[in-house]
């Protein structure tokens, strides 16, 4: 993956692949996060994002968990569905002391419709704990933009749904894209063992600060 800074927007065409809920904590763990991000981190973008509670807050109150990430809207009746489905399959197979180190963070690409009203339900609907699960809605703009790092193109269609890739991100800690696995349905055993990685990778981290 490019620097952020030259890295350009283009979401041009399209492409097609074939517990307990309450109010979300995304960032409780990080309040004393640094504020230098790398510049392959995706931390560095300065939009301002929504979650379903209506907070306010920047991607870099991310930092601090390994962070697996996809685009979707609420409204889709099929793919995204899936790709819910196997990151709730990622979760259950962590074991419990990495899944604490870990946060999952669903991004509309729908901006008109999935409010933060509309998330909240999704969120409801699907029980997605609150304790390790995110939310966002943001602008056009900065989500063609967020789109464009993740290497997701979308388009909306006629009917109202989304022609999109179907694809699921692992940030480490930092925000650097570190792993994509892209389909529907696919074998997570290698997704698993490398967020297992990043994790461990975390916890030396913290031990040698």
């Amino acid at each position: 993956m490019l620097p952020i800074a030259v890295f350009a927007v283009s979401c041009a065409n399209s492409s097609r692949d074939a517990v307990s809920v309450g109010k979300p904590s995304c960032c409780a763990s990080n309040a004393e996060a640094p504020a230098a991000f790398t510049d392959r981190s995706l931390y560095q973008l300065d939009s301002t994002w929504t979650n379903d509670a209506n907070q306010s807050l920047k991607l870099g109150k991310l930092q601090g968990r390994v962070q697996i990430v996809a685009m979707f809207f609420a409204s889709c009746t099929y793919a995204c569905t899936i790709i819910v489905h196997d990151m709730n399959r990622i979760e259950s197979a962590l074991p419990e002391t990495a899944r604490a180190k870990v946060g999952f963070t669903l991004v509309t690409i729908d901006t008109e419709r999935d409010t933060p009203e509309a998330l909240r339900a999704y969120r409801a609907a699907h029980k997605l704990p609150a304790d390790r699960w995110t939310l966002l809605h943001g602008t056009p703009d900065d989500t063609l933009e967020l789109a464009a790092l993740l290497n997701v193109k979308f388009k909306r269609e006629a009917n109202g749904q989304f022609a999109h890739s179907n694809l699921i991100t692992v940030l480490n800690e930092q925000g650097e894209v570190i792993h994509q696995l892209a389909g529907l349905n696919q074998d997570i055993k290698e997704t698993v063992k490398l967020i297992e990685r990043a994790v461990a990778a975390l916890r030396h981290n913290l031990i040698i600060q």
